[in-house]
């Protein structure tokens, strides 16, 4: 009798074990360095103020009533992230959205960026998202274009990102059936409607740009960079628990 029940909790153990090493197995898809990084967001949430994080629970509630509507988890959830000039901000934040989205595990959200105009992904910013583990290798085919395309990855497991500086209405992104994320006061300002956004969000971030060609600029893109992260990080997290407790 006891070794019966012995082999019963041992079996128990193993498959609890082995349900646990599954479920972190798929949640490290991230490349290592990333993942410690994206760790380190999920655990920063304290330094976002009451007020802001009231705004991006909207963001978050937009996201828990369409997954509560959709019938399959193949129907996405499209984002455009919008700035002025799509160099900086809007890009952090298209990256950001989406690797909190996978390390959440909520599925179908897709994201994109865009500018009122094009210029090009800021060198500066590139680096600082290499530096938390995200891999941007340049696929331009000749040197000295003004706006060079990227390809990002995030983990083995993700399908690769083109990123490069666009407006918002460029015919890579999203036409209708979007939301819109304004994420600088300037295009908050002068893009008062956003042709075919069905939701429209104003969450402003300092541009680090005030820092270019000081001896503080790596540590100010690190700073926006880590940031914005958290709190696209701070959404998803709140997805995940509206989710959980209204299946409960």
């Amino acid at each position: 009798m006891k070794t019966s029940k012995l082999f019963i909790l041992s079996f128990l153990f193993l498959s609890c074990m082995s349900f646990k090493s599954s479920f972190q197995t798929d949640k490290n898809t991230l490349f290592p360095r990333l993942q410690s990084y994206s760790d380190g967001l999920a655990s920063n949430f304290e330094t976002i103020d009451k007020e802001r994080k009231e705004k991006l629970k909207e963001i978050g509630d937009y996201i828990t009533k369409i997954k509560q509507k959709q019938n399959n988890d193949s129907e996405t959830i499209d984002f455009t992230i919008i700035c002025t000039h799509n160099s900086r901000r809007s890009h952090l934040g298209q990256v950001w959205l989406q690797i909190a989205a996978y390390y959440y595990g909520i599925d179908g959200i897709q994201t994109f960026s865009g500018g009122t105009e094009a210029t090009a992904f800021n060198p500066r910013a590139v680096a600082a998202l290499q530096r938390a583990g995200v891999k941007l290798e340049k696929t331009t085919a000749f040197e000295g274009d003004e706006n060079p395309v990227y390809s990002m990855s995030v983990g083995k497991s993700y399908s690769k990102t083109v990123m490069f500086s666009k407006k918002y209405t460029h015919k890579q992104n999203p036409k209708k059936d979007f939301a819109a994320i304004m994420v600088c006061s300037d295009a908050d300002k002068n893009c008062p409607l956003v042709l075919g956004a069905d939701a429209r969000f104003a969450i402003p971030f300092e541009d680090p740009k005030v820092s270019d060609g000081t001896p503080s600029e790596t540590q100010t893109y690190d700073e926006r960079c880590k940031q914005i992260g958290t709190e696209f990080f701070f959404v998803m997290d709140y997805v995940k628990k509206q989710l959980y407790q209204n299946k409960n």
